[in-house]
């Protein structure tokens, strides 16, 4: 909601009229110095959106703010251009409304398209998320992060590096929605105060690391574009593309790394392939290689890599991971239910890379459990189980 400032009000005012923590008013406004702002200045109020009012007989601004309990001056703040001394019968007002529902609700068949319009739904209710691109798919398509918090401590969690776990990526946009929803609510998740931990940590995610081969699993090789020939070369003609997990050049993102690439590339196909192909070379695709400088430009303490299935935790790398990984995935198995498992005979993963390249925890957490892509109907549980964990990165 988009408010107009008038003399001597101020942020710290805009959020005791609308209960909205002042960090969060600042970080929704980064472009507005807070010692300086002018009369008309437009204003980012998070949380809230503005809704028509048309009078009724006998309303008064009064009995309509504490029916929707509001402050009067909420009323007057987002009406100035209307003679609020004379109501008239069938007059239109604008009533600010605080956002009380999750904006991510339709997670079926998540794709990049449908991750788009819930992104921009929710920078639109809650700007204080920082949204950027750090890459381009094979296809194009931006590769997004997003980040929420203003602590020093940097943590990470990405989905979708297979197309055909698509639903980490809702998992993902979901626990946003309900981190930001939380913020501007002043509600707990799980008995846990929202507002510190915003502050003391930094979550960056990206939630669709491979939007190209989403698409294709959900909508076939139509989604493929001009590339269609090629994704059906691979896939033997069969326009089922629910076994792909590689982008759409046939290569599969999570093994891609330069962390005992030639190993992995000596039991793996050597062609491109709907899934395990680790490439011509490390880093040959352009969604590996957004990923690798992203965490270069950063200081991430940790990265979870969000996957599907079998409801475990992949944790350690040649005994590069720090001793007190150990200590995060016992929280993680607490919290979640899932087992943990230290060493597996896989490499080239970005789990394998990020421990190898920063001597960080990095984890590999497999979602669910069944055949990918896993059915929606597990959502619910899925989500449920996951929550611990996300949560868990930023008390961590």
């Amino acid at each position: 909601m988009e408010v107009s400032v008038r003399l001597n009000d101020s942020m710290w005012y805009f959020s005791q009229l609308f209960d909205i923590p002042l960090i969060v008013i600042e970080r929704s406004n980064q472009q507005v110095s807070p010692d300086q702002l002018m009369i008309g200045q437009r204003i980012q109020i998070p949380g809230f959106t503005l809704n028509e009012y048309i009078i009724e007989e006998n309303d008064t601004l009064w009995n309509i703010a504490m029916q929707r309990n509001l402050p009067l001056d909420a009323l007057l703040l987002v009406n100035q251009n209307i003679d609020t001394s004379s109501l008239n019968i069938g007059q239109s007002i604008v009533v600010p409304s605080r956002i009380t529902n999750m904006l991510v609700n339709d997670v079926d068949q998540y794709t990049y398209q449908k991750m788009q319009n819930d992104i921009q739904r929710l920078l639109e209710v809650y700007p204080f998320i920082v949204n950027q691109s750090i890459g381009n798919s094979v296809m194009g398509k931006n590769i997004t992060e997003l980040q929420i918090g203003t602590g020093s401590k940097q943590v990470h969690i990405n989905g979708s590096f297979h197309a055909n776990e698509w639903i980490t990526t809702p998992v993902i946009m979901r626990f946003l929605n309900q981190y930001a929803l939380s913020i501007t609510k002043n509600m707990s998740i799980r008995g846990l105060s929202m507002l510190p931990l915003y502050m003391d940590t930094l979550l960056s995610v990206v939630p669709m690391v491979n939007p190209d081969g989403v698409d294709l699993v959900i909508n076939g090789s139509s989604a493929a574009d001009g590339y269609q020939e090629q994704v059906l070369a691979i896939n033997d003609q069969n326009e089922d593309f629910s076994n792909w997990k590689a982008n759409i050049n046939g290569v599969d993102l999570n093994n891609q790394y330069p962390a005992l690439w030639d190993i992995e590339a000596q039991r793996k196909p050597t062609t491109p392939q709907p899934r395990d192909y680790p490439g011509p070379r490390p880093l040959s695709e352009p969604e590996s290689i957004a990923m690798a400088d992203l965490a270069r430009q950063r200081n991430f303490v940790r990265m979870n890599a969000f996957h599907t299935q079998g409801e475990v935790i992949f944790w350690g790398f040649q005994g590069l991971e720090p001793p007190f990984s150990e200590t995060i995935v016992n929280e993680y198995t607490r919290v979640s239910g899932y087992r943990s498992v230290r060493y597996v005979d896989s490499f080239a993963g970005y789990k394998d890379w990020f421990i190898q390249e920063f001597q960080n925890p990095g984890f590999t957490v497999e979602l669910g459990s069944g055949v990918n892509p896993l059915p929606i109907e597990q959502f619910p549980e899925i989500y449920e189980e996951t929550l611990g964990i996300m949560l868990a990165n930023l008390y961590l």
